[in-house]
């Protein structure tokens, strides 16, 4: 009776080192990294830990860490050459966004080490030391994810469509086919226009973390002030008025991460002070 208790033991230790082993093997690259680091022929190595979540995922059921070496040598200067590069030659089932590779679009909006940034003007970043880099790149922060680095931005969306980005015009001058502008009131634009959505500023805002249901984000009150700047547009005591909310507009305490995180080196701390100005002088205007 001992040998056999002994024995189903040794079958169930073996069975739970299997497992360990097919999770680990699902959660690890190919190959170990000291040898690959010790590779005479790979001198430029790089380590990219990625944030893996998959919901449909059976075995593992929260999110790791997966580790993909690279040769930096055969690979694109910037991070989304090396995500495209993995998803091509190591990890197929690997997902993210991208579109443009040029920072327009704002798709690959992610972070990386650190900081949230676009992917493909974000340069992969050469050791200085004899060892090897290792560049870790997650979600955006404090969104819930759809799979892998890809967020789910509806809220986002959808707080921007509650600001009405579109002109709007008196009934009377529907049909006139140009409105101009003077060059003084389109440099007023400047600085606005060029937002591209990436969300990169609104997912570094702590405000914008705890409260992300009624705070509208740095993001979404640039683009409100860019048609509030507008000269073209008549509606802009509408457009005040529907941001004069404690939490729409005022959950802004200036921490200004938004500022030093985007990547079009724009500036939307300014432009939530410039709304405030303008609504204070509209309530005095009012009263």
């Amino acid at each position: 009776m001992n040998i056999r208790n002994v024995e189903v033991q040794k079958n169930l230790s073996r069975k739970k080192e299997e497992q360990i082993i097919s999770i680990s093997k699902s959660e690890s690259p190919s190959r170990d990294e000291q040898d690959i680091a010790k590779d005479k022929h790979s001198p430029n190595i790089a380590f990219f830990k990625i944030y893996r979540w998959n919901p449909e995922e059976k075995t593992i059921h929260k999110p790791y860490l997966a580790t993909y070496p690279l040769d930096l040598s055969s690979c694109g200067p910037m991070i989304l050459d090396a995500l495209i590069k993995i998803k091509n030659e190591q990890d197929s089932t690997l997902t993210f966004r991208r579109s443009c590779r040029e920072g327009i679009c704002g798709s690959c909006a992610m972070n990386i080490d650190g900081y949230n940034t676009l992917a493909c003007i974000k340069r992969i970043e050469p050791s200085k030391t004899n060892q090897p880099t290792t560049i870790y790149i997650y979600p955006l922060p404090h969104m819930f994810v759809i799979k892998d680095l890809v967020p789910d931005l509806s809220n986002f969306y959808a707080q921007y469509k509650s600001i009405h980005p579109w002109m709007k015009r008196n009934e009377d001058e529907k049909n006139i086919r140009e409105y101009y502008q003077s060059k003084n009131d389109r440099m007023k634009l400047d600085g606005l226009y060029e937002c591209i959505l990436c969300a990169c500023c609104s997912t570094s805002c702590p405000s914008y973390w705890w409260n992300s249901d009624k705070y509208l984000g740095p993001a979404i009150l640039l683009q409100a002030y860019r048609w509030i700047s507008d000269s073209r547009d008549h509606a802009i005591k509408e457009r005040l008025s529907s941001l004069e909310d404690p939490f729409k507009l005022y959950r802004c305490h200036t921490i200004m991460n938004c500022t030093k995180t985007c990547p079009k080196n724009l500036n939307p701390g300014k432009a939530i002070a410039e709304i405030k100005k303008k609504l204070s002088i509209f309530n005095r205007i009012t009263i």
